[in-house]
């Protein structure tokens, strides 16, 4: 321990209670005994807040000597004691380990150093001043920035800032979320601050100043709870988010009413609370909408991103322009004047697309002009106007070139002179674009700008954009702008010309021959006379589609193929297995110590020197230059660092069960003993080696000693082999086995001193008989295999020594020697006398049995004499393999040299927690499905080796029989189930191996070399005694969960807790973890159980307490687990102003906890997320990156990488795990480099902790409309001017959803975000402010995605209409059979190309990442057996989900948090529940697709040739199979007859069940019915209008199947028959229960009036038997759009007698569409084998690892011994 930790501690006066309960470090009281009070930064900070000096005393309170600068401020302003004592400890910690990390350090170490609160009070109150100086006030911080005039006073009014902020911050509860209010309320305290610390007299009292807020919680009652209480009514409004957002005032609104200057003059200071601001929602005078309006329309993506559609609509019009000339290459066709001509029609395109976003602009954000909005309005009219102008001057200009062109003739030179003039007027216009252009070269000079708040550059940009706070200064660096500049530019060129000459040109020649078509006889009404253009239309709008979303399909082909090539350069995939490793091993201590472990003395890590010889050290370490190892060997404290860390790991693994005893052994690294001169690699890697030296020695038996060595030794894991047996067998001889001061052990000695000699003298080939040696070999091993084990009879011993001496002395010597001759070199008894005994007899010494260590060495001497294996398979468990691989790989990647430990930046992990489960229950384990099949059963198979570490591992530690597992050991068997699980007991052991690793890398930091041998030694020991005869009294399970769970653990001293203690903390927000302790819930009892067994686990939690009368207070509570007292202790109380939660409750949750962290950064954990020991050990290196400019900023966020923990469960669970794998490996590889719109897409990034905590948080909570919490927060980052990087040296474990339910309601729920995210400001922004280039990208990976994942479906519905109504109106019969052939095989090619890329766009990702990690031949394996599975099935379907939820959200709302649940994938889902999920998403989509390919195939002409049918409708049916079946192909037992038979009976029962109104969706057909309309109850007008048209396309069939003659007659039979079940229905209710005659009467008339009208249309119209047939079969679409339409027009029906009817008709059209679904689901239940096969596909990665998963789906067990 350095000097500066030892310093006294007496010079500092402790607090009085001494009791009181803390956090991490006792503050109040300075002289206790804990660990992180010995270092003189806690002190120096404490003091420098205990200086209050000549401050004036508060007038409120009694000042108390122990108090400090934040009780000075608490008691002047009335902050809640608790938040003091919070925030003190928080400033404390950040402060002191601030001072750690200076370099040098300062002269002083127990006076807190001036940079270091410079710097700070910089960073925290930067977003305060850019604020100040954007509203143009000025800042209330009075303090000189230079250091120069730096004073004790200036060090003093620092700390008085900072704390105020703070102090703010800590009690500010909800409006964390508006950080620019808390600028606001900053700025008026600071300036009463000032005011008291000048002494300023007030002029109304003439007396010293007083500041406006005084008095117990005055700060929470004066200021938070007002503007809370403003914020909650707005939110109660939004009618639990269904109300249409422009109505309401969300959280962005309430913070951005601070973005102008009327925030002061409304409010004032004090707050002035009859203020408009406080007024509520409802009143005229109340504050509406600010700064922008968030509507319900597809337009938003039009005004969010009009510069992308511009683009696209001019290339569209000028390729069709440039095509209809039908030259071979465009700039043919462009030497032409009148194409030339045509071109400039582009610019009334243009013009007329600004116009259209003007109105749009107007339209939908009218609402924010006000009398202090004028300028808003008036700008909007002008743009309009100004668009329109344009519209005509381009009329009149482009008007006058043809005239004059068409007066002459041709193109004379006053037409030219025109057209020349027309492109002057054209510049004009364009203009604005140029400079955009030229600024986006030279982007510093666009940030320049607009971070400037000069009024001239606001004047200049007035009328492009609204001047806001964030969203300016977005441009990247030059370097990064190439990039990302040079990807889009290939990107676009090459979806250009695929569009140009495969989609717009082949259509022309098709277009023009319809075009000029006539003669054509329509079968139905013309919609235009005498022309095809309603054909041509149809024709051209599943092209039109196509070429609208095609950019996605290039986009994602591309950025496969770059993001394959930056993670090459990154080095990702080298070590892909154990056998790569073997080759690398060697490497691998070197790589651990250059990066784990921080270089001495190092002055300065950034400098350029430095960065080149680490990038020299890499390069050698990456490719094998040099021979590190031997510097391992030479330096035995570099060895043993190597052997503690990579120890530890493999001790993990044992912990974790993921390896087995055995296999420990096989891959640690022992502590060097037995005098080996060589590293001790793990034995896994010697293996097969020291028999591999023996055949060469016999190849090599007369070649000289250094040729047959050189040839051993090229080898490095041989040589080592060779040597470390040789020394082991020597000290197994000499100083265990054989006895000293005997005859025997003289003889031994003498022997290998021969051998030592000869080798030495290079004559050991000479002296020693080389075809001896494998003789020798077996009898070594025979000698060994004795060992092994315990034995008490020496016999068998001495008869293995007696044959290895014989050997040696009869035959290993060449040059033969006698008796007499032996005796004289000391090979054989001196005294005749001793020889008449056996040799031996007498000279062994057996070993203590209890005596382990040598045990355990024999048995790694015996595995490198015998094992003839290379061990390739060592570890089994493919996940220890994965993880080994990844985390070697890792090392030899580019990453930030390691920091010590007390220099490296703090940071905290904050896991958000509701009621999900933290330990599962012996009830959840042992509960058994329909099927037989409990919990516990299906991890015993699906983990069958891990299960059988577990059980090993419960008997080395006492378990004797396995129903003790139930007794004894039932905590142990309920932990190891929860470790494979998605439970909070998992993320809490994973994320405390942070603590561990720190605790271990704090040790190795500051141990001498004294220390790191003698405990080497120690805990060699103690891992023996741990793993072998382990007996103690607390569980393994607890040992993992512990703090002080591992060996190396044991060891550490209190330094070493109190540098992880300061660096590391770990909150886990259990909202309401009070409720549960109040009702006795287990999961409160788990969670109590977890903070008692690991110290750093804080428990965050909002506490409701009753009030007087119905009120509740409400408080963020925080507590711990303490140790001394054995329960759980309060550490902070802090009161709310109200409920939690206004906006989304994870975000909320995270809010409130977020007050609890500490450090620098802050990572954010979900509740389904892992760690891994051996990722934790670079925790240091990842937050290094924090201080490294990532182009021309530095990182806010820092991205990481995850793996999928669940993609070994199913095949179902594989295709997931691969799509997510892919998107947070390669997709966010790409969006952080080279594109740089990398956002936060969840957990598990690190935020710069301080940065966020100022700027809003690391979420966004508005209701409904933040419901993608964690990208907004980067939407947030990105706008703010952050900058989001990602790394993929490390990763954290994530699972994923497992059945397909689970699934599609992940997807519909981030499909419904993506749709709110179209609403909101933050997209508008982002598409404004970033250059075109970032735009695209920005689009393309966020919304953009599900926009075209819905234009695919579009397209879908286009092509098949389009082809419907060709067919069914006469066009088709009629164009020539030629022509119309090559029409539909153009189409089709475009349509299967398109569609199929699209749809394989997932895998292709997949394959390309796979590629890269696995290799390409294991990359192409798993593609094909992904595609035998069925994967395309299963995207195809997940794309149906997100294209119907997509759009449902934007045009009509309903977005909400889904609950997926976190189950295991073994229980059958019934037909019932499949249909209700997904009924209206794909079932009645596809039967409509079906009806429309059926009717198709009867009216088409071009149908009647198969193979053409074929190859136009084939993607159409695949797709149609695939959203029908694809709930039943991936469901348990989906094909099994008696579930089906079961599944049927349930559905009907579920139709037909007419309960009480109380009943849910789940009983009653109804109520689902019901609650399936809920998005048409809060639309809008617009949304119901185009509801309805849409609904209108089911009126085509009855329509076009009839004929036009007979359409309006064909509604007469199915009108009758609706009038008829009105009739019937109401004659049920009145007469059949008392007059049943009068029933059977009316039944009885209805008959004859149907006869009779059948008569009637048979006889008086052209009416046939099968038109009547043919239009009761049509009129089934027609009713169900009749239905669709009802269901909007609800308010007006539903207290009409027509609902009832509604209603059944509703009911027999589900029961019908159940039918059409169940039937092949039965048809397939009834085929042999059918649903084995089934159970295959399903379960495929499971049965490719050997499991028995056919057992678990048909309930048959193992009676045997490891199954429970």
């Amino acid at each position: 321990m350095s000097s500066r930790q030892r310093s006294s501690l007496t010079h500092l006066q402790p607090a009085p209670a001494e009791s009181e309960p803390y956090n991490i470090i006792p503050i109040h009281n300075l002289l206790a005994d804990h660990p992180s009070l010995r270092f003189p930064e806690v002190r120096a900070v404490t003091s420098a807040l205990r200086a209050v000096g000549d401050l004036r005393k508060p007038p409120y309170g009694q000042w108390a000597p122990h108090m400090d600068l934040l009780d000075w401020l608490a008691l002047f302003f009335g902050f809640q004691n608790d938040n003091v004592r919070n925030q003190r400890e928080h400033l404390v910690l950040h402060l002191a380990n601030a001072q750690m990390r200076l370099s040098p350090p300062p002269d002083n170490i127990d006076v807190l150093d001036a940079a270091v609160l410079r710097r700070f009070r910089k960073k925290l109150l930067r977003n305060y001043n850019a604020w100040c100086s954007y509203l143009g006030k000025k800042s209330n911080i009075r303090i000189s920035n230079r250091r120069e005039a730096s004073s004790a006073a200036d060090h003093r009014r620092e700390l008085l800032y900072i704390s105020l902020f703070l102090l703010i911050w800590g009690e500010a509860a909800n409006l964390r979320f508006v950080p620019e209010c808390i600028c606001f309320i900053f700025h008026n305290m600071a300036m009463e601050l000032n005011k008291i610390l000048e002494d300023y007299i007030d002029e109304n009292t003439e007396q010293r100043f007083l500041p406006s807020l005084s008095g117990e919680n005055a700060f929470l009652n004066c200021v938070i709870k007002p503007i809370y209480e403003t914020i909650r009514p707005e939110v109660q409004s939004s009618k639990d988010g269904t109300a249409p957002h422009r109505v309401w005032r969300n959280y962005d609104d309430i913070n951005e009413y601070f973005w102008s200057k009327r925030c002061f003059q409304k409010l004032k200071w004090p707050i002035d609370l009859p203020s408009n601001f406080f007024v509520r929602s409802g009143s005229g005078k109340r504050v509406g909408k600010t700064g922008f309006v968030e509507q319900r329309s597809f337009w938003n993506l039009f005004r969010s991103f009009d510069r992308l559609w511009v683009m696209l609509a001019l290339f569209l019009q000028v390729a069709i322009i440039i095509a209809w000339e039908e030259k071979e290459y465009p700039w043919q066709a462009l030497r032409s004047r009148d194409v030339q001509a045509k071109v400039l029609t582009v610019f009334f395109t243009w013009s007329g697309l600004r116009f259209l976003k003007s109105l749009l602009d107007a339209g939908m954000q009218y609402s924010l002009v006000s009398r202090e909005t004028l300028g808003l309005g008036v700008r909007m009219v002008m743009k309009s106007v100004v668009a329109a102008v344009w519209l005509l001057i381009f009329g009149v200009f482009y008007g006058r070139i043809w005239s004059q062109k068409n007066g002459d003739g041709r193109w004379s030179a006053e037409a030219n002179r025109r057209v020349v003039t027309f492109l002057e007027v054209a510049f004009v216009f364009v203009l604005p674009e140029i400079l955009a252009i030229a600024l986006f070269i030279i982007p510093w000079i666009r940030n320049f700008i607009e971070e400037r708040n000069w009024r001239v550059f606001y004047m200049l940009s007035w009328w492009f954009q609204s001047r806001t706070f964030v969203g300016r200064g977005l441009r990247e660096g030059l370097v990064d702008n190439i990039k990302y500049s040079l990807f889009w530019i290939v990107v676009l060129a090459t979806k250009f010309c695929f569009s140009y000459f495969l989609q717009i040109k082949p259509m022309i020649r098709a277009t023009k021959a319809l075009w000029h078509l006539t003669d054509v006889h329509y079968e139905w009404y013309q919609i235009f006379k005498k022309s095809n253009k309603f054909a041509v239309g149809l024709l051209w709008l599943p092209v039109a589609l196509i070429y609208l979303m095609d950019i996605q399909i290039w986009y994602s082909i591309y950025s496969s193929l770059v993001g394959a090539g930056v993670g090459l350069f990154q080095h990702l995939g080298e070590i892909r297995n154990i056998e790569q490793l073997r080759l690398r091993f060697q490497f691998f201590a070197s790589a651990i110590q250059f990066n784990l472990m921080p270089e001495e003395q190092r002055s300065n890590t950034r400098g350029m020197t430095n960065r080149f010889k680490d990038a020299i050290h890499r390069l050698k370490l990456r490719y094998g230059l040099g021979l590190p190892y031997r510097k391992l060997e030479s330096n035995q404290v570099e060895a043993n660092k190597f052997a503690l860390i990579w120890n530890e790991i493999i001790s993990v693994f044992r912990e974790e069960d993921i390896i087995s005893d055995c296999e420990l052994e096989l891959l640690e690294l022992p502590q060097n003993s037995w005098n080996v001169k060589v590293i001790r690699w793990p034995t896994f890697l010697l293996c097969n080696e020291l028999l591999l030296a023996l055949s060469q020695a016999k190849e090599l038996v007369d070649a000289p000693d250094k040729r047959l060595w050189n040839k051993i030794c090229k080898n490095e894991y041989r040589r080592c082999a060779v040597i470390e047996a040789y020394d082991c067998l020597k000290h197994l001889l000499l100083e265990t086995i054989i006895k000293r001061n005997t005859e025997e052990h003289s003889i031994m000695t003498v022997f290998f001193q021969e051998i030592d000699h000869s080798i030495e003298s290079d004559r050991f080939t000479k002296t020693f008989n080389m075809t001896v040696l494998p003789q020798l070999h077996t009898q070594l091993i025979r000698l060994v295999q004795l060992l092994k084990e315990p034995m008490k009879d020496p016999t068998p011993v001495v008869i293995a020594l007696q044959a290895i001496y014989e050997i040696s002395k009869r035959k290993f010597f060449k040059e033969k020697r006698s008796v007499e001759q032996l005796r004289v070199d000391g090979l054989a008894p001196r005294n005749p006398a001793s020889a008449q005994g056996l040799p031996f007899e007498n000279a062994v010494n057996l070993p203590d049995p209890e005596n382990e260590a040598f045990y355990r060495q024999v048995r790694r001497l015996h595995t490198i004499l015998t094992s003839r294996d290379s061990m390739h398979n060592i570890p089994e468990n493919l996940e220890a393999r994965r993880r080994i691989a990844f985390f070697s790989n890792s090392l030899f990647m580019n990453m930030p040299r390691a920091p010590q430990v007390e220099k490296m930046m703090a940071f905290s992990v904050l896991t958000p927690y509701y009621n999900e489960e933290v330990v599962y229950s012996k009830e959840q384990l042992t509960t058994e499905n329909e099927d037989g099949v409990s919990t516990l059963y299906y991890l015993q198979t699906i983990y069958a080796d891990e299960w059988k570490n577990f059980v090993e591992r419960m008997r080395r530690e006492g378990m004797v029989k396995e129903d003790e597992l139930w007794t004894t050991k039932q905590r142990d068997l309920r932990l190891w189930a929860s470790y494979r699980g998605q439970t909070l007991s998992r993320t809490v052991r994973g994320m405390m191996y942070y603590y561990r690793a720190l605790k271990m890398l704090a040790f190795l930091d500051s141990a001498s070399e004294m220390d790191i041998r003698e405990r080497s030694r120690e805990l060699g020991s103690m891992r023996r005694d741990s793993y072998d005869g382990y007996n103690s009294e607390r569980s393994a399970s607890m040992r993992s969960l512990s703090g002080t769970s591992s060996s190396v653990d044991l060891l550490y001293k209190k330094h070493e807790y109190g540098s992880a203690l300061l660096k590391y903390t770990y909150v886990v927000a259990c909202q309401i973890y009070g409720t549960q302790k109040a009702k006795k819930d287990p999961h409160a009892e788990e969670i109590l159980y977890l903070m008692k067994n690991n110290e750093a686990l804080r428990v965050a939690y909002v506490d409701e307490v009753p009030a007087w009368g119905n009120e509740k207070e409400y408080f963020s509570v925080l507590v711990k687990y303490d140790h001394q007292l054995e329960k759980e202790v309060e550490i902070y109380r802090i009161k709310l102003p109200g409920p939690l939660k206004l906006g989304e409750g994870k975000p909320e949750n995270q809010n409130h906890a977020i007050i609890f962290t500490r450090g620098d950064a802050v990572q954010t954990i979900d509740m389904n997320q892992d760690n891994y020991f051996e990722e934790a050990l670079k925790m240091r290196n990842l937050l290094e990156e924090f201080r490294l400019y990532y182009g021309i900023r530095k990182p806010t966020i820092l991205g990481v990488r995850e793996h999928i923990f669940t993609g070994s469960v199913s095949s179902l669970a594989w295709f997931m795990s691969a799509q997510e794998t892919s998107f947070v490996t390669l997709g966010q590889r790409v969006l952080a480099n080279p594109l740089k719109v990398r956002m936060h897409y969840g957990h598990p990034d690190v935020f710069d902790r301080f940065w966020f905590m100022t700027r809003g948080g690391i979420s966004k909570a508005s209701r409904v409309i933040d419901i993608s919490e964690d990208i907004l927060a980067g939407f947030n980052c990105t706008l703010r001017g952050g900058n989001v990087t990602h790394h993929e040296y490390i990763q954290v474990g994530k699972g994923r959803d497992v059945w397909l339910n689970q699934v599609s309601m992940f997807e519909a729920k981030v499909a419904s975000g993506n749709g709110e995210q179209v609403l909101s400001r933050d997209v508008y922004r982002l598409g404004h402010g970033l250059d075109f280039f970032r735009m695209l990208s920005f689009f393309y990976t966020t919304v953009g995605f599900f926009f075209n994942t819905m234009v695919v479906i579009l397209t879908v519905y286009a092509f098949l209409w389009g082809r419907l109504y060709l067919a069914l109106s006469g066009v088709e019969a009629s164009a020539n059979t030629k022509s119309n052939a090559a029409l539909g095989t153009i189409l089709n090619q475009q349509f299967i190309i398109q569609l199929g890329l699209f749809t394989a766009l997932r895998m292709i990702v997949v394959l390309v990442e796979n590629t890269l990690e696995r290799g390409f031949l294991h990359a192409i394996w798993d593609f094909l057996i992904m595609q035998l599975h069925l994967s395309s099935v299963f995207y195809s379907f997940s794309m149906g989900t997100r294209a119907h939820y997509f759009g449902r959200t934007i045009l009509h709302g309903g977005a909400k948090y889904r609950a997926t649940g976190r189950g295991f994938f073994v229980q059958h889902k019934s037909f019932g529940e499949n249909y209700r999920l997904y009924a209206r998403s794909h079932f009645v989509k596809a039967i409509e697709l079906g009806l429309i390919l059926i009717v198709y195939a009867t009216h088409s002409s071009i149908a009647a040739n198969t193979f053409v049918y074929i190859g136009m409708t084939i993607t159409s049916w695949f797709l149609v199979m695939s959203w029908i079946m694809a709930p039943f192909v991936f469901n348990p037992s989906g094909f099994d007859w008696l579930k089906t038979v079961y599944d049927f009976d349930d559905f009907m029962n579920w139709i037909w069940f007419r309960g009480s109104v109380f009943a849910k969706s789940e009983q009653s057909w109804e109520r689902w019915w019901y609650e399936e309309q809920d998005h048409l109850r809060t639309t809008g007008i617009c949304g119901k209008v185009l509801e309805i048209i849409l609904d209108l396309r089911f009126f085509f069939f009855q329509y076009g199947c009839t004929g036009i003659d007979v359409y309006l007659l064909s509604w007469i039979p199915g009108l009758y028959v609706l009038i008829a079940s009105v009739v019937i229905a109401y004659a049920w209710d009145k007469y059949a229960a008392r007059e049943h005659i009068y029933y059977r009467l009316i039944e009885f008339v209805v008959i004859i009036v149907a006869i009779l009208v059948i008569i009637a249309l048979l006889e008086f119209t052209s009416f046939t038997f099968v038109d009547i047939f043919t239009s009761l079969l049509a009129f089934i679409p027609t009713g169900w759009g009749l239905l669709l339409i009802a269901q909007v027009f609800r308010p007006v029906l539903q207290s009409t007698i027509l609902w009832e009817l509604v209603i059944s008709v509703a009911r027999l059209y589900d029961l019908m569409f159940g039918v059409i679904v169940m039937a092949p689901v039965a048809l397939l239940s009834c085929l042999p084998g059918f649903q084995s096969m089934q159970t295959r596909i399903l379960f495929n990665e499971a049965f490719s690892r050997g499991l028995l998963n056919l057992q678990i789906v048909t309930g048959k067990k193992y009676k045997g011994g490891h199954m429970i």
